[in-house]
């Protein structure tokens, strides 16, 4: 099940996307489907006339997993780390797609990073691994925006990956997917650069919701960006960069000049 957040003018609804590419429905359902279950209301509207928003906003946080790909640890000239690297983005990070990413000007290295993103649908705590699918909701396409100038200098990572428009998420969640082997790319200005699978995660799915969860708790709505494949580089205001993951679907943004 597709589970997208969009506009139409109005207040922000969510509805079931239904249908072929190019010619997707919006079935509207009732309420929040996180808190509730899914109700269609009736009304189905054409994909086409509606403003996708990003398909949740974390009412909590947004949990990053650095260097969880060798290949990419290996291009910066990092270790593999023994556990998780975990940090946070703060949630006013978060944009929908097409929204722009605003190039800031404190930085003059700004890198894509694409990622599959877990959202977590349930309150949990000290989640073992072979119950880690009782409480992930669905899967969504992400861009953990880096400004890597700043993630060397500063040290840690906060301002580096924190920036507001710094974590594009959608185009909507899928709710049913074996996200365990899908395959991933990213594109700026039509140009691919990041080529990868999910399988060649060093902590898969299982394990960083074990991990996070023995040490803070996780909320509905939480994201969980589970790291990237190699081919990071920099983007620049004028280029889309599009992140594509096997059974979600397509991710576009476009970056655009601070003020």
């Amino acid at each position: 099940m597709r589970i997208a957040r969009f506009s139409a003018g109005e207040d922000p609804k969510y509805a079931v996307i239904e249908g072929e590419a190019g010619a997707e429905i919006a079935a509207v359902i009732d309420g929040d489907p996180l808190y509730r279950p899914v109700q269609p209301t009736g009304e189905r509207l054409p994909l086409t006339d509606l403003r996708l928003l990003a398909p949740i906003i974390p009412r909590s946080k947004v949990i990053g997993v650095g260097r969880n790909y060798a290949e990419h640890a290996a291009e910066l000239g990092n270790e593999v780390p023994a556990e998780p690297l975990i940090f946070l983005k703060p949630n006013t990070s978060v944009i929908g797609p097409r929204d722009g990413i605003v190039y800031p000007a404190e930085t003059s290295d700004l890198h894509y990073e694409g990622e599959l993103a877990v959202v977590i649908g349930r309150i949990c705590r000290h989640v073992p691994r072979e119950r880690a699918a009782e409480v992930i909701f669905g899967y969504t396409c992400a861009n953990d925006v880096t400004a890597r100038d700043l993630q060397k200098t500063d040290g840690q990572w906060a301002r580096a990956k924190g920036f507001d428009t710094f974590c594009p998420i959608g185009p909507w969640i899928e709710t049913e997917l074996d996200a365990s082997d899908l395959a991933l790319t990213t594109t700026v200005a039509g140009e691919p650069r990041q080529s990868g699978r999910t399988s060649q995660m060093i902590h898969d799915i299982p394990s960083l919701v074990r991990y996070v969860s023995s040490f803070m708790t996780l909320l509905p709505g939480d994201l969980i960006l589970t790291g990237t494949p190699a081919g990071v580089g920099p983007m620049r205001p004028g280029e889309e960069v599009s992140v594509t993951i096997e059974g979600i679907g397509t991710l576009t943004n476009p970056v655009i000049a601070h003020g």
